[in-house]
């Protein structure tokens, strides 16, 4: 089973992850159908792909016949949650708010996407302080 906080998944990873998830489960060949073009990437690289993914238990492969069907072991939000924790925890904690600003204002977002936002924000509790999570000595965030 992955380790839940230990969530490592490179860009090229990403790409595959998200037609396993479009797609529930997936052959190397509809893969290579997929993305061989889009990406540009030979089948070679696709397998390579499937099997980190594999062995970083991200992904399932069951055998059928003369083939692997993969699936994830964890669904797509559970996964991108993981991955944002995993990002905020390398960031200066007082740059965080910062960092939301930017992720909120570069991306597209609906109604409904910005309804949400300002519900968690209108119930978020804010801090007095916030305590600088930097290496000693490495800090320039004061």
């Amino acid at each position: 089973m992955l380790e839940t906080t230990n969530i490592n998944i490179t860009d090229a990873e990403w790409r595959i992850m998200r037609v396993i998830w479009a797609l529930d489960t997936v052959t190397s060949r509809q893969l290579i159908d997929v993305l061989g073009d889009s990406m540009n990437w030979k089948p070679a690289t696709i397998k390579t792909l499937l099997h980190r993914l594999t062995d970083k238990g991200i992904i399932k492969a069951e055998k059928d016949g003369n083939k692997f069907i993969y699936s994830s072991v964890m669904d797509e939000s559970r996964t991108v949650d993981l991955a944002s924790k995993k990002f905020f925890n390398q960031v200066c904690a007082k740059k965080v708010g910062s960092a939301v600003a930017y992720i909120i204002d570069e991306s597209e977002l609906t109604q409904e996407d910005i309804d949400k936002i300002q519900d968690k924000l209108n119930h978020k509790q804010a801090v007095s302080k916030i305590n600088c999570n930097c290496v000693p000595g490495n800090c320039h965030c004061e």
